[in-house]
């Protein structure tokens, strides 16, 4: 009923662009001249490439996790709820803009308008909170001074309610009065009215802004920033393993934020310049990029999250060769990575002295205080191979 009462709202001035009527006498959105038949016909190339690709993925990764028990840990369950949120928006939202994109102009009409701009930002939302919570969840499995439990799925459970309940109430305003949703760019994408110059849509879009794209941002910049340098801690005790580790994390980061960064600060720019900015100041060709490049994140998130993490690659390569995935559990993969991050925190906090023999010299293990069994004078073997020792001794 709400949003029946949103989209038979008069044509005043920050409605302006629905004062247009078909043959038929129903409201919808204009036609606009600004873009040419060949832009809207790449633009529509471009949307089905995203959407096609987007769906398979995604749909790709729902279906490893359900065929492969071996995934089925509380971290990759909030990764299954990111697929799922994009493999949403490729299936409900994408096909609309497509369609609307080959003809130049939108099909459905205003409460079709009303219903793409919800649904498209609620799920949009969900996958952005998601990775955000991702982030926090990683952080604070690395840091944490217990081990993570491979059956307890309540947080993980929290985190995803957390991200759908997040989403819905920044998204449901628009249908109750505080702002509204309509048509963008070039007609034939809808999404939060970005024109309106009104006290009542501009406070709305400031809000937006700060707690659904800087504060997702600054969260997972904070936890991928601590995670980063405590991997790289651990590098200076085991030059060997940890600078390959320092290493591999380091690109999954940068590739992280910066995938972030490439889909969502262009469009949130151009939605701010077309709020604060003069009438015209943003122009359709220069509206759409930005609006792709935020539906291209349903490509980018399975590729980063999923397909670049081992489990999910050995599952896939086992799926296409009809076998079954090497052994090995996603409790002891991670452990390989938190029990270092535990045991650097452990030291940086406790102040705690560790010892690193070097390849070729007397290697001593240092008894710790309350340990009455230790060895001593242990000599190195030239016919074998170095081994790196690392003792600790509590302080």
């Amino acid at each position: 009923a709400m949003i029946v009462s949103n989209v038979n709202l008069s044509c005043t001035e920050g409605n302006s662009a629905w004062c247009v009527s078909n043959n038929d006498g129903n409201v919808e959105a204009p036609s606009n001249n600004d873009l040419t038949p060949t832009g809207h016909l790449i633009v529509a190339v471009c949307l089905g490439i995203i959407g096609s690709l987007g769906f398979s993925s995604n749909f790709l990764v729902l279906l490893l996790f359900c065929r492969y028990k071996v995934l089925r840990s509380p971290i990759n369950l909030l990764l299954m709820n990111i697929s799922v949120s994009d493999m949403l928006v490729c299936a409900v939202g994408t096909p609309f803009s497509f369609a609307a994109s080959t003809q130049g102009r939108w099909l459905i009409g205003k409460s079709g308008c009303v219903w793409y701009g919800f649904v498209n930002s609620c799920l949009g939302m969900v996958s952005l909170i998601s990775l955000a919570v991702l982030s926090y969840e990683r952080y604070s499995t690395m840091m944490g001074s217990t081990e993570a439990d491979a059956t307890n799925y309540r947080k993980i459970g929290v985190g995803i309610m957390l991200s759908w309940g997040y989403s819905l109430l920044w998204t449901l305003p628009p249908l109750f009065g505080w702002s509204s949703y309509g048509p963008e760019g070039p007609g034939t994408t809808c999404s939060v009215n970005w024109k309106a110059k009104d006290v009542n849509n501009i406070s709305y879009i400031v809000c937006l802004f700060v707690f659904c794209l800087v504060l997702p941002f600054f969260v997972i910049i904070y936890s991928y920033g601590k995670l980063l340098l405590t991997v790289k801690q651990v590098s200076v005790i085991s030059t060997v393993v940890g600078r390959s580790r320092e290493q591999r994390i380091l690109f999954m980061v940068l590739a992280m934020v910066i995938c972030f960064l490439l889909c969502w600060l262009p469009y949130g720019i151009v939605a701010l310049l077309a709020t604060f900015g003069k009438s015209g100041l943003v122009t359709p060709e220069a509206s759409i990029i930005p609006s792709l490049l935020a539906k291209s994140s349903t490509v980018f998130n399975p590729i980063i999250y999923i397909f670049l993490n081992k489990q999910f690659y050995r599952c896939f390569r086992a799926f296409l060769m009809c076998q079954r995935p090497a052994n090995g559990s996603s409790v002891r993969s991670s452990s390989k990575t938190t029990k270092p991050c535990r045991a650097a925190r452990r030291a940086i906090n406790d102040n705690r002295n560790f010892v690193v023999t070097s390849a070729g010299r007397h290697s001593t293990l240092i008894q710790n205080r309350t340990d009455s069994v230790g060895e001593r004078g242990s000599s190195w073997d030239a016919s074998k191979p170095p081994v790196l020792l690392v003792a600790h001794y509590n302080g």
